[in-house]
């Protein structure tokens, strides 16, 4: 994904989100804080994943990580599935552990 930003438009290639320069003005950023700030709001809300959401800030995995982590957003979101499966594989290993002892 491409991303343009002539003039305080962002063009993405299924359509246009025109920005105002009133609108930019008003809250402080540039075109290009506006585009990374668009993208880690999308990510935060789970609308897209990392890498697309790098893609649509214009920067690699690991400056979007940063940006992210400037913003105190979490990159990895453990599920309470993954929690349960933690905690059966330490139990797991905690009965290994007491069995060769």
């Amino acid at each position: 994904m491409t991303l343009t930003i002539p003039d305080g438009t962002l063009t993405i290639p299924d359509g246009t989100l025109t920005i105002p320069d009133g609108t930019l003005q008003s809250a402080g950023m540039t075109e290009r804080e506006m585009q990374i700030e668009i993208a880690c709001r999308l990510f935060d809300a789970e609308k897209l994943h990392l890498w697309p959401a790098a893609q649509l800030a214009g920067m690699s995995r690991g400056e979007f990580e940063e940006e992210l982590a400037l913003r105190n957003i979490a990159i990895y979101r453990p599920t309470v599935e993954d929690w349960k499966l933690d905690l059966r594989n330490a139990e797991a290993m905690e009965r290994k552990t007491c069995q060769s002892s």
